[in-house]
């Protein structure tokens, strides 16, 4: 593939390059609006509505009123970017009288999405500034290395999951106002004691022997009074193991002791061992009911297929990441307590970035390159405060078009190098339209994206033969 552009203006109509399927801009640019309309109600009803159920509690009307109120809203952010974007590519065309590398894609995505951000709610532009840029530094990147710019990096999505943990890891030891949704995720799998302001003494202490041994007799009492000697045979057999497991935990909760510093309340070991045990378990769970949901159509056909599903080696890969990364993360963090005699936030750093390592059992692109993002975001949020950085004023919005633009570029000149997920996302959106621009005259910017094209419809299972009315 070249590694630069051989032409940089083509001399093509709005017809030949942009809807060959209609004469009329006006009318393709409403087509692909109210397609586009008919798509975003679709994803944001079912996304508000989980979202709302998922506050397990009945809906005040309140509720109903700002879910109904939050669906239109980015319904209509969404919706106005694809209709602005075919606007603005004949919008273009007709000001400078032909296209351009820039103006093919670049330019007009980059002012449909300023003027459609501004529609959506100020809390979620954030969200949705990591989201693009997310995709758009992976596309970047696939980009770079088809030129021959850079050469793919072996294991590089754990590096860069490494120090955006870290550096994470370092702010959830280092500040308390720790609001931020990562943070909830950094708790959910760690745990409150390393955050900083963790207080010991919140938690209820764990129940004594005593306790369990007039359970023991109350529920044998209850036993006897209806049950065969069978069934007390049983209850005995049950309950001597429980009493071992109770006794073997006790020992763990002991053994070895913990240093005065450390913020958990039973030993380093249990705090350790307990920490990987939760987080494999809940990986476990995770990847198997991801399994179940998406394969749920097989199963119905043939349920002979379930064990199959179930018992795959690879089901295994995220429990072995999170719990490996929970146990790493502790094992390290309550070592260098001990070793140094003081508790310091730096040990974040160098307990996450030998924690991380256990990425590469469930290494993911979106994942490594969100963390680093709001890494990224965190470390400019602080140097703003400490005055340490100036203050961008519309950052996000102009980080969101220029990101959602090299994806619109990507999707039309050289759709190889994006995500093939995304590349569904704006097939979907545009109703097909994505894939019936014709790529014919961009094909003498010397990047061979007809051919490109035609690979990646096969890839994805979409095509380019649609028929529409306007």
């Amino acid at each position: 593939m070249p590694t630069t552009l051989s032409k940089f203006i083509i001399d093509a109509t709005c017809k030949q390059y942009a809807h060959p399927w209609s004469d009329s801009c006006v009318s393709t640019t409403a087509g692909l609006g109210l397609t586009a309309l008919q798509d975003c109600l679709r994803i944001y009803s079912t996304l508000y509505i989980i979202a709302l159920l998922t506050k397990r509690r009945i809906p005040t009307l309140s509720d109903i009123k700002r879910t109904i109120l939050s669906i239109l809203q980015s319904t209509a952010f969404l919706s106005w970017s694809a209709f602005a974007y075919s606007m603005f590519i004949c919008l273009f065309r007709k000001l400078l009288g032909n296209f351009n590398v820039l103006t093919v894609s670049f330019v007009p995505s980059f002012f449909s999405s300023l003027t459609a951000i501004i529609l959506e709610r100020p809390s979620r532009r954030t969200l949705l500034c990591l989201y693009v840029s997310n995709i758009a530094t992976e596309t970047l990147f696939r980009m770079a290395v088809s030129r021959g710019y850079v050469s793919v990096v072996p294991r590089g999505e754990v590096y860069i999951f490494a120090a955006g943990m870290a550096t994470l890891l370092y702010f959830f030891r280092n500040q308390t106002d720790n609001q931020d949704s990562i943070f909830k995720i950094i708790r959910l799998a760690l745990g409150p004691n390393e955050e900083k302001g963790y207080l010991q003494q919140s938690f209820p202490k764990p129940p004594d022997s005593a306790k369990f041994s007039r359970a023991h007799d109350n529920i044998r009492k209850n036993i006897s009074h209806s049950s065969s000697r069978q069934n007390m045979r049983k209850f005995n057999l049950v309950w001597q193991a429980l009493k071992v497991y109770k006794t073997l935990i006790d020992k763990i909760k002991s053994f070895g002791g913990k240093h005065a510093l450390c913020p958990h309340t039973n030993s380093c070991i249990h705090y350790i061992l307990s920490g990987g045990l939760k987080m494999f378990s809940t990986g476990l769970c995770v990847q198997l009911g991801l399994k179940l949901i998406f394969q749920m159509k097989t199963i119905i056909r043939k349920p002979q297929q379930l064990g199959k599903i179930l018992f795959k080696k690879e089901n295994l890969n995220l429990a072995y990441f999170l719990g490996g990364f929970a146990s790493l993360y502790k094992l390290v963090s309550c070592s260098l307590r001990r070793g140094c005699s003081k508790n310091s936030p730096e040990y974040a750093v160098i307990a996450g970035l030998i924690a991380s390592t256990s990425f590469a059992m469930y290494p993911d692109n979106t994942i490594a390159l969100y963390v680093f993002w709001k890494a990224l975001q965190l470390l400019w949020n602080s140097g703003v405060e400490s005055g340490k950085l100036p203050e961008v004023k519309w950052f996000v919005i102009l980080l969101y078009c220029f990101s959602t633009a090299v994806l619109f570029h990507a999707a039309i000149v050289e759709p190889q190098n994006l995500r093939t997920s995304y590349w569904k996302f704006l097939y979907n959106l545009s109703g097909g339209r994505i894939a019936v621009m014709s790529r014919i005259p961009i094909d003498g910017f010397g990047l061979e994206t007809s051919k490109q094209l035609k690979l990646i419809l096969e890839k994805t299972k979409t095509h380019d033969k649609h028929v529409f009315l306007f």
